[in-house]
């Protein structure tokens, strides 16, 4: 095991504030005792990794998930002289997790936790935000993952689940989406305008539309991408005009879809007869 640290930024929503992820891989590397602002949500994902923390010894596996709240001392360094540690961390503001409870911020009065559904979607959207950190995906994947942490592990009560006009909510979301194509609006400014959190914006999306906002645009692109590519455009041309990153991106939602890349799908539409 290198010793690697790799530090990426997304942004929550086109103009939205930014979050930093970092990707490590240590063999012996030991961190001065320090503290962050924000909270500490970390995934480990091989090896062990000892941290000093609220005056005791704390100790990670593979698959648990470590959260430091903001302002707390804390050191780190590997758990025996032959294995190293690799983790994957996020920095997330205080707001981004007290949106669906109740109580202000919340405590984590455990900083190791065990729940392998939400390490391994902690993880999944780490790898892909830092390989690819499309603003509304982001938003929409960062802040869902974060209230589901506070309102299973902290000391917080979760708020209400039920959203009065789920499916208006949703389809006012999906219109604006669609409207706003290339450079959609974050979804905090939505909720702001319809008077929900980005909580309940969310919920109300998931629970009316089976998936997050940022999932049902990038199909909506790939849907309108399908009409420039039969119409003979190339797909790095098509990428930006259905506001795709780069054609990387248009490619990884076109497979993602229809099972194609977008070149091969050309191809067979301009082939035949």
């Amino acid at each position: 095991m290198a010793e690697q640290a790799l530090w990426t930024r997304a942004r929550l929503g086109r103009r939205g504030p930014s979050l930093d992820l970092l990707t490590a891989n240590f063999r012996q590397h030991v961190y001065a005792p320090h503290a962050h602002e924000e909270y500490t949500v970390g995934v480990c994902v091989g090896g062990c990794e000892v941290i000093d923390y609220r005056g005791g010894r704390i100790r990670t596996g593979p698959g648990t998930i470590v959260v430091l709240d903001p302002g707390e001392m804390h050191t780190g360094g590997p758990g025996n002289a032959t294995d190293g540690y690799a983790y994957r961390a996020l920095y997330a503001e205080p707001a981004l997790l007290s949106d669906g409870i109740l109580g202000g911020l919340p405590h984590f009065r455990e900083p190791v936790l065990q729940d392998p559904e939400l390490a391994a979607a902690l993880r999944l959207t780490h790898t892909d935000l830092s390989r690819c950190p499309d603003p509304l995906e982001a938003e929409s994947r960062v802040p869902w993952l974060l209230t589901a942490l506070a309102r299973r592990h902290s000391t917080a009560r979760p708020a209400p689940d039920l959203v009065p006009g789920a499916a208006t909510i949703a389809v006012t979301v999906r219109d604006r989406l669609a409207d706003e194509l290339t450079a959609p609006p974050t979804l905090a400014c939505l909720a702001a305008d319809l008077g929900l959190s980005r909580y309940q914006l969310l919920r109300a999306f998931r629970t009316s539309m089976g998936i997050p906002p940022y999932a049902w645009l990038a199909q909506h692109r790939v849907t309108r991408a399908r009409a420039l590519l039969a119409a003979g455009l190339r797909p790095a041309e098509v990428a930006g005009l259905v506001g795709f990153a780069d054609q990387a991106h248009l490619t990884r939602w076109f497979r993602r879809v229809l099972g194609v890349t977008p070149a091969a799908y050309r191809n067979s539409v301009q082939d035949a007869p």
